[in-house]
């Protein structure tokens, strides 16, 4: 059966069309990033694609392309031999590599002659990830956000987990960044993902939301750790309604101490990080927070970065880049209890039903 293409921008909307998307690129190339539900079949591993190349820089490029075809086809073979035989005749499957070339062209025209209905990405990964690019502002413009604004601790996060609780739709940016969004905010053992399959992530959330509902979103500047939120998203987060979370000082504390623990069970690496604010808070500042962890007052330690450090900054950026953040809804929590944001997320959900 003939290969069929199929232009990226159409492949944004269409992947439900097809029973599997197959990504024939190496590993490596897969875990930077894929198209959404994509599995992985490489036609040439990682090593296989540098010796391959390796070949084509120092032989000649025929020599290399017979060595690459003989590897690819016993690749394929496996691939259809642990993946194939079970498949119906009706099964359509969706297939790409990097530029739509020779690896993903192989393994199409195999499953082609077959008798499988195959469609191929034009363009590959490479054309999908910009129409992916180009597709964002689209998105972002389409939905209603309401923006959870609030000083560092106030349990914004929570807020998030509370209103998802409820059935409202949230984008939940931290948790997609595998990060919490300041200096202190890296969690350890847990890596970020790369740019683009960030980028991704929040593509695929934003695409299936209603639009008839607002989508919470916490107020996160332009970048969360190393991860930087695509431009049409920020734009269309700092010029929407906010909401304004409070928490007694104290409750900051204690959900802090919660949610950091492991800063409080490894001392050393929390010193370690409080020297990354060294250039803002100066030497003075920073030792006397070291001093203090090493002498067991982390909640005073603690208090003191909110107070001093966290909180001016917040304020000073929220009031600068979130257009509707004078006019918003405060919400003041009495403490960080479940109960509390539980009741705070039902407000929120009926509230803006009984608007609606």
């Amino acid at each position: 059966m003939p290969v069929r293409t199929l232009p990226a921008t159409e492949a944004l909307s269409r992947l439900g069309d097809f029973d599997t998307v197959i990504d024939a690129r190496t590993e490596d190339e897969y875990a930077l990033d894929h198209v959404p539900g994509a599995i992985n079949w490489p036609t040439l591993d990682n090593q296989e694609r540098i010796d391959i190349g390796t070949m084509y820089k120092q032989v000649n490029a025929f020599e290399a392309k017979k060595r690459g075809a003989a590897i690819a086809a016993r690749n394929i073979a496996a691939h259809i031999e642990r993946h194939v035989l079970d498949k119906p005749k009706d099964w359509k499957p969706l297939v790409y590599c990097w530029r739509g070339g020779n690896r993903s062209g192989s393994l199409a025209t195999i499953l082609g002659a077959i008798g499988f209905q195959v469609t191929l990405i034009e363009g590959g990964y490479k054309a999908w990830r910009a129409a992916l690019v180009d597709d964002m502002p689209r998105l972002a413009q389409r939905l209603n956000f309401r923006v959870v604004c609030g000083p560092t601790g106030s349990g914004k996060t929570r807020l998030l987990q509370a209103l998802a609780g409820q059935g409202a739709q949230v984008l939940d940016l931290e948790a997609i960044a595998c990060h919490r969004s300041s200096v202190l905010g890296h969690i350890p053992g847990v890596p970020q993902p790369s740019q683009k399959a960030f980028d991704r992530l929040i593509w695929d959330a934003l695409q299936r939301f209603d639009p008839a509902r607002p989508v919470f979103v916490e107020s996160e500047s332009k970048k969360v750790g190393n991860l930087r939120v695509p431009d049409a998203l920020i734009e269309a987060m700092r010029g929407s309604p906010c909401i304004d979370l409070r928490l007694p000082d104290e409750e900051r504390v204690a959900l802090l101490l919660e949610d950091y623990d492991f800063f409080v069970k490894d001392t050393a690496h929390f010193c370690e990080r409080l020297k990354a604010l060294t250039e803002l808070r100066g030497h003075a500042v920073v030792d006397r927070w070291i001093e203090q962890v090493q002498a067991g007052q982390i909640p005073a330690v603690v208090l003191d970065l909110l107070v001093s450090h966290y909180d001016p900054l917040y304020m000073a950026s929220i009031r600068r880049n979130f257009r509707q953040y004078d006019q918003a809804d405060v919400i003041a929590l009495p403490d960080r209890s479940t109960t509390a944001l539980q009741e705070a997320a039902r407000q929120l959900v009926t509230g803006l039903a009984s608007a609606v």
